[in-house]
């Protein structure tokens, strides 16, 4: 028997991490990290189901422990060289194998605990079908992507794009970046192009209190400095 679901929340949770080690159950304000966007999602309302995928014992109490479903992903999929894209599309094969087919999908990472309920309705609320199959948070640039510099060991800087890296930031509009927090798809078109960055994508703007993406201590330090206030936001976890 085929069972029908509209939207599932998949929070991608290795418990390996190179540059911060065992980061998505990392203790953020007293709390696992992987806490707070399991509870966003339920919070949400968006989701018929809010499942965590992980290859780890520890992880996957701590999913439980906060409210979501796990899935335990195979090992091949369980290291640093898997992509998330390539998780979620053997997970969905897998469920619908099973007779559990989903329209949309939404993607929230556990290195993210300043995205809060709110955003996550934003960014399932560009979806359309037949008008937009793929959204995201994004951020604006702290320094324009045209300016990179290509950087040596030896020190020696050169410009990534020297044709554009003197011209003025007004010539290129507004630019945004995805801020690696939410990320939402059309199930049938994610299949389709099996990437996030899909065809007519949209964006939900975030905040930059709200964008820290943790993959190192220094980003681990700002996002608890902002998450106690320390430039006006300070996350709720009762609220959203």
């Amino acid at each position: 028997m085929i069972c029908s679901m509209a939207k599932l929340a998949l929070i991608p949770a290795r418990g390996g991490s190179k540059r911060l080690p065992r980061k998505n159950a990392l203790p953020f304000l007293g709390r696992p990290m992987l806490a707070y966007s399991v509870e966003a999602a339920l919070r949400s309302g968006c989701f018929d189901r809010v499942l965590v995928s992980t290859d780890d014992d520890e992880i996957a109490r701590l999913a439980v422990d906060c409210g979501a479903e796990v899935d335990r992903r195979p090992p091949a999929l369980g290291s640093d060289t898997a992509s998330v894209a390539e998780v979620c599309l053997e997970l969905l094969d897998r469920e619908a194998a099973a007779g559990r087919t989903y329209r949309q999908l939404c993607v929230l990472y556990a290195t993210a605990p300043l995205r809060d309920a709110d955003d996550i309705r934003a960014v399932m609320g560009l979806l359309q079908p037949g008008h937009c199959d793929f959204s995201i948070a994004a951020t604006t640039y702290t320094h324009y992507p045209y300016q990179a510099l290509r950087y040596g060991e030896d020190g020696a800087a050169s410009p990534m794009w020297p044709e554009l890296c003197n011209r003025p930031s007004r010539e290129f509009g507004a630019l945004v970046a995805g801020n690696g927090s939410t990320y939402a798809v059309d199930v049938e078109a994610f299949r389709r192009e099996r990437e996030f960055y899909g065809t007519g994508m949209r964006a939900h703007l975030m905040p930059f209190a709200r964008s820290v993406d943790i993959d190192t201590l220094d980003d681990f330090r700002l996002a608890e400095c902002l998450a106690r206030g320390l430039m006006g936001y300070a996350p709720d976890t009762a609220a959203g």
